[in-house]
C-alpha cells in the first residue's frame, strides 16, 4: 500500500505547481508541472479520494492544478477550447459520451461467482470528471505551447528530463526494480514482468517498464533535435543522444528501440515536410487500425513469423496480442456504439469460477471496449487531428522558425499514436504534445504542406499575465 510520502507528495503537487507559474510563466511551468509530476509523483493505485469524486491520481493531478493556476493568474485572456468544429466537437465528446456508455448498461453481469455490478449516475458523473481532467494538458497546451519557441522549450524539457532520469533507471537497471518501493512503499506492478534476457527492465516512478523506455525513446528523439539544430548546445545534444541511447538500449525494450533507430535518422536528416507526411501517416494508421483488425486486413500471422527471427518469446508474446485482441473486439463489438463501461465489464471471463480470460494491451481495444466506437473516435480522432492539421496547413513555418522545433514533436507524437496499437501509452505527456501541436496548427492559414502566410506569422502569441492577488 503506499505511504504518508506518496500521499503527500500528491497533495503537495497543487502547491508546487502554483510555484512554478509565479516563477517560469506559463508555458515553462505547464510543461515542467506535466512533465515532473509524471515522471516523479506516485503511481496508481496511490490516488486522492474525496467524498462523491472519482480517485485522481498523477494522470490527474498536474492538469487539474496547472489548470487552477493558469484560471487563478490568467482567467481573462484564456481560451481553452479549440477553434475549428470538428476539434471542438471531439473534445465535447470526450468529455461526455460516457454518460450513454452508463445509460445503455444498467445490468449487471455474472459469471460465476463474480458479479459486475450495472452503471448508475455516479459512474456517468465519475467518468465525466475524469475525462474532462484527462483531456486538460491538451487544451492548456494549445492554449499556451502554440509558439515554435514553445516548442523549442518542450523538446529541451523532454531532453533535460531524461538525462535526469537516466540516473534512477541505470539504478534500477543494476539493482532491479526498488526506487517505487524504496520512496512510495509499494512496488506498482508484476515484477515478473520487469525481467527479460537475464537482467532487469527499470520502472522507477511510471506504470511499466513499457512507459519509461517510450520516454527514454522520446528524449533521445529530442536530443537528436538539440544535437541538429540547438545552435550553441549542439554539442550537448550529441553528448545527450549518445548517453540516452546507451540507457535505452540498456532498458530492453525493442520496440522502442526500433522507434528511436527511425526517428533519429529522420530528425537529423529529413526536411520538415517529410517530418509531417510521416507523423500524419502514422497517425492514420492508428485511427483506422480497429477497422483493418476487424476486417481481417492485417496479416497478423506474417507479423508473428517476421517477430519469431528475433526470438521465440518475441512471437509467442506477439501471437498472445493478437489472440486477445480478436476475442476483445469481437466482445467490444457487441455493445458497439457505446461500450461496455467500468468494473472489468470489456473483458471476458470463465462462467465457471470467474477468473478474467484476456488481457488488454493496446489502447484502440482498451477503448473501443470501454467507450465503444465514439468513445475511440473521439479519442483517437482528437489525438490524430493535431498531426493530420499540421500536415494539411503547413503549421511547421507559420511560428516563423521552420518547424525545426515542431517537426520532432510531431514524429514522437505519430509514433506514440502507433504505438497505441500494441500497447495503451496514452499518458499526460501524450495528451500534452498534441495540444501544442494543435495550437500552433490553428495559428497557420490553410495554405497546405511546407507553406506559409504573413497573416499566421503576424498573430500575437497570446494576452500577458494578469497579476492577481496569488
Amino acid at each position: 500500500m503506499p505511504n504518508l510520502v506518496a500521499l503527500a507528495a500528491l497533495l503537495l503537487w497543487p502547491v508546487v505547481t502554483a510555484v512554478l507559474f509565479r516563477r517560469l510563466g506559463p508555458g515553462r511551468a505547464l510543461i515542467v508541472a506535466l512533465i515532473a509530476g509524471y515522471l516523479l509523483l506516485p503511481p496508481p493505485p496511490a490516488a486522492i479520494n474525496l467524498p462523491l469524486l472519482p480517485s485522481f491520481d498523477k494522470d490527474h493531478i498536474p492538469a487539474l492544478s496547472a489548470l487552477a493556476a493558469a484560471v487563478a493568474l490568467y482567467r481573462p485572456g484564456i481560451a481553452l477550447l479549440p477553434q475549428g468544429w470538428l476539434a471542438r466537437g471531439l473534445v465535447v465528446l470526450f468529455v461526455f459520451s460516457p454518460v450513454a456508455t452508463v445509460l445503455t448498461n444498467p445490468e449487471p453481469m455474472v459469471h460465476g461467482p463474480v458479479v459486475l455490478p450495472g452503471l448508475n449516475w455516479r459512474e456517468a458523473v465519475a467518468m465525466v470528471i475524469l475525462q474532462a481532467a484527462t483531456v486538460t494538458p491538451f487544451l492548456l497546451a494549445r492554449h499556451f505551447l502554440n509558439r515554435e519557441e514553445d516548442h523549442r522549450d518542450l523538446v529541451g524539457a523532454f531532453m533535460i528530463a531524461g538525462l535526469v532520469y537516466s540516473l534512477p533507471i541505470l539504478i534500477e537497471v543494476r539493482l532491479s526494480p526498488q526506487i517505487n518501493t524504496w520512496v512510495y512503499g509499494y512496488f506498482q506492478h508484476l515484477f515478473s514482468q520487469m525481467m527479460r534476457d537475464g537482467g532487469f527492465r527499470p520502472i522507477v516512478f511510471l506504470y511499466h517498464a513499457l512507459w519509461v523506455a517510450f520516454f527514454t525513446m522520446t528524449a533521445v528523439t529530442a536530443a537528436a533535435a538539440v544535437a541538429r539544430h540547438g545552435g550553441r548546445w549542439r554539442a550537448a545534444g550529441w553528448g545527450a543522444l549518445g548517453w540516452l541511447g546507451v540507457t535505452l538500449v540498456l532498458e530492453k525494450s525493442y520496440a522502442s528501440v526500433f522507434y528511436a533507430l527511425v526517428l533519429v535518422p529522420a530528425v537529423l536528416m529529413l526536411p520538415v515536410r517529410t517530418h509531417l507526411r510521416l507523423a500524419a501517416l502514422l497517425a492514420l494508421v492508428a485511427l483506422a487500425y480497429p477497422v483493418a483488425r476487424t476486417s481481417g486486413l492485417v496479416p497478423d500471422r506474417q507479423i508473428v513469423a517476421l517477430a519469431g527471427q528475433i526470438g521465440p518469446d518475441r512471437a509467442h508474446t506477439l501471437q498472445y496480442r493478437f489472440d486477445n485482441e480478436r476475442v476483445l473486439a469481437q466482445h467490444a463489438l457487441e455493445k458497439p456504439l457505446f461500450g461496455w463501461g467500468l468494473w472489468g465489464r470489456h473483458h471476458l471471463y470463465d462462467n465457471e469460477d470467474g477468473r478474467v480470460l484476456t488481457v488488454t494491451d493496446g489502447q484502440w481495444v482498451l477503448v473501443l471496449g470501454v467507450l465503444g466506437i465514439v468513445g475511440f473516435v473521439a479519442q483517437f480522432g482528437l489525438l490524430a487531428l493535431p498531426a493530420v492539421l499540421a500536415w494539411r496547413r503547413g503549421a511547421m513555418l507559420a511560428g516563423g522558425g521552420g518547424g525545426i522545433w515542431t517537426g520532432p514533436l510531431v514524429l514522437i507524437h505519430g509514433v506514440n499514436m502507433f504505438d497505441l496499437i500494441p500497447n495503451a501509452t496514452v499518458t499526460p505527456l501524450t495528451w500534452l504534445v498534441a495540444g501544442a501541436i494543435l495550437g500552433l496548427a490553428e495559428r497557420a492559414p490553410a495554405t497546405g504542406p511546407g507553406r506559409t502566410d504573413a497573416r499566421a506569422q503576424a498573430q500575437p502569441p497570446g494576452p500577458p499575465p494578469v497579476r492577481t492577488v496569488l
